[in-house]
């Protein structure tokens, strides 16, 4: 039996929430939602310039608000920015209406997605080292998800078919 729950992929930037939630709301014939998509345009800019113009704190406050509007909705999948679970009320919304699906993929991995790219903002000053601090950091609220999909092993089909098999199945 399909749940009526929504589908929220969590995960570092570089994990492929969107990729994975663009395919898996097709396949499911859900309504996908990129909440950085979503901040982009709500605030007619790139993430990475409301970083440089208004700071982390500003983006925070925008991201909450956009996530806590599209969580309450139905039928979707979500793709929250990297940052979003760490934040309670986010979180606590994830957990009341969603099923939530960690991408977990192994540090180098994501290190060598991200490191130096200048579409992730928060990464692109941080060394290797430091990458691999906040990935621990993040690890830890990441795994309060209903899901761990360890993805190292698995192509894009693979892990949309495990999403899929426990979200009709649960």
């Amino acid at each position: 039996m399909k749940s009526n729950k929504n589908i929220v992929l969590i995960g570092m930037m570089g994990s492929g929430k969107s990729s994975i939630g663009k395919i898996l709301s097709r396949k499911l014939n859900l309504t996908f939602v990129d909440i950085d998509q979503k901040i982009e345009e709500s605030e007619d800019s790139k993430i990475s310039e409301i970083f440089t113009k208004y700071g982390e704190d500003y983006f925070r406050k925008i991201e909450e608000k956009i996530s806590l509007k599209f969580l309450s909705s139905e039928n979707s999948v979500i793709s929250l920015g990297g940052g979003g679970f760490i934040n309670t009320s986010i979180r606590k919304m994830c957990k009341k209406n969603c099923l939530s699906f960690w991408l977990d993929w192994k540090n180098e991995t994501i290190i060598k997605r991200i490191y130096k790219s200048k579409k992730r903002p928060l990464a692109i000053n941080l060394t290797k080292g430091q990458i691999n601090n906040l990935l621990k950091e993040r690890s830890k609220v990441y795994s309060l998800s209903n899901y761990r999909i360890i993805c190292d092993k698995l192509d894009k089909v693979e892990i949309i078919n495990k999403i899929t098999e426990i979200y009709e199945y649960k």
